[in-house]
């Protein structure tokens, strides 16, 4: 099993813009020094707790100070970028990553986002939307000139050469394309059937473990479309870890730390508005009321001692029935920086090694 890094980038909302990117980059070198493989950046626009519009721009400065952890974004939100245009930013991002860049896609599930962009979100616009931009994407970087793509949301038209010298020339260094992940949250999840039909990376966002052992059947519902056999080593879980030297000190850090302040003051009182507690419960007769920070530290976090996490991550590996990479969810310690980076250097080091026999 390998580890990686998925940040929505999330913030106080009272952390300055530039302070708030300081510590994603810092976040992001540790990973690297620590061997982790991959890390993700998630897109937000109207979200003071996620306040990164533009995660190329973090990953592009990132790629400038780290040498081997592949990155990109986790990911793009699809219906608010032109797709030709998007096509030669990633094409271009991926040569300046000397091949060390993914394409995560998104289609976008915040109704502000929605309502800023004028995107008609409750309808599932914004899913056909993206599934409409990454086959333009696809195309821009797969399918010589010319050619004319009318759309129901774009129209793209690839000329051929003119004046002798003008032509579209923008291709990705990795041939023939960088690999493309996508996220899934709900049961049926058509992002997750999108990434089983077209062998793309799935990555089931954190809810609690028996409920994303569904999203796998959804991967395999996609395959099936195409004829593909998928791998359980391609699928990501994203997880709040946090590991100290004791089971209590994690607790104290994790639950009264900013794990904790996140979680109650933003992200469990959004689920609760759009009634998604339920992804949270381990029994379904759980009251939403007792859907607290404290009770998704019990039921959903793998936090504690390097011992007890990877007991905590075992079990998540049995409840679903094996994947091949888990992704540390990122926040925001930079007001106490040396805890986060302890759990991150103790889940390489300590975690890890006792986790390797977990082969999907």
């Amino acid at each position: 099993m390998e580890f990686g890094y998925f940040t929505m980038p999330s913030h106080p909302p009272e952390r300055g813009l530039k302070a708030g990117h300081d510590w994603d980059l810092q976040t992001l070198r540790w990973a690297d020094e620590y061997g982790y493989t991959e890390a993700w950046i998630g897109e937000h626009h109207t979200a003071p707790w996620e306040p990164h519009p533009a995660p190329d721009l973090l990953i592009a400065q990132a790629l400038l100070q780290t040498k081997r952890i592949r990155i990109g974004p986790g990911g793009f939100l699809l219906p608010y970028h032109h797709p030709a245009e998007l096509a030669n930013r990633v094409a271009m991002l991926d040569h300046l990553s000397d091949g060390r860049l993914n394409f995560g896609i998104a289609a976008s599930g915040l109704p502000s986002d929605w309502a800023m962009f004028n995107v008609d979100g409750m309808s599932g616009a914004n899913r056909d939307m993206t599934r409409e931009a990454l086959e333009i994407i696809l195309k821009m970087w797969t399918q010589d000139g010319p050619w004319d793509h009318a759309g129901k949301f774009w129209n793209v038209s690839k000329p051929d050469t003119m004046f002798g010298s003008l032509k579209p020339h923008i291709k990705p260094l990795q041939h023939p394309h960088p690999p493309i992940g996508v996220a899934g949250l709900s049961k049926n999840s058509d992002t997750l059937k999108l990434a089983g039909e077209h062998g793309y990376i799935p990555m089931s966002l954190n809810l609690n473990p028996a409920y994303v052992k569904s999203h796998w059947d959804s991967v395999l519902a996609g395959a099936a479309r195409s004829g593909r056999t998928p791998s359980r080593k391609d699928w990501r879980l994203v997880r709040e870890i946090f590991v100290a030297e004791t089971d209590e000190e994690a607790w104290k850090l994790s639950v009264g730390g900013m794990m904790g302040r996140m979680m109650g003051e933003y992200f469990l009182p959004l689920l609760g508005n759009f009634g998604f507690k339920d992804f949270l419960k381990h029994d379904p007769s759980v009251p939403d009321e007792d859907v607290t920070v404290e009770y998704c530290a019990q039921h959903n976090w793998l936090i504690g001692s390097p011992e007890t996490v990877a007991k905590k991550l075992e079990a998540v590996y049995d409840d679903v029935g094996g994947f091949g990479q888990l992704l540390v969810f990122g926040f925001d310690y930079a007001d106490n920086p040396g805890v986060w980076q302890n759990s991150m250097r103790l889940i390489q080091e300590q975690v890890k090694p006792r986790v390797a026999h977990l082969v999907p």
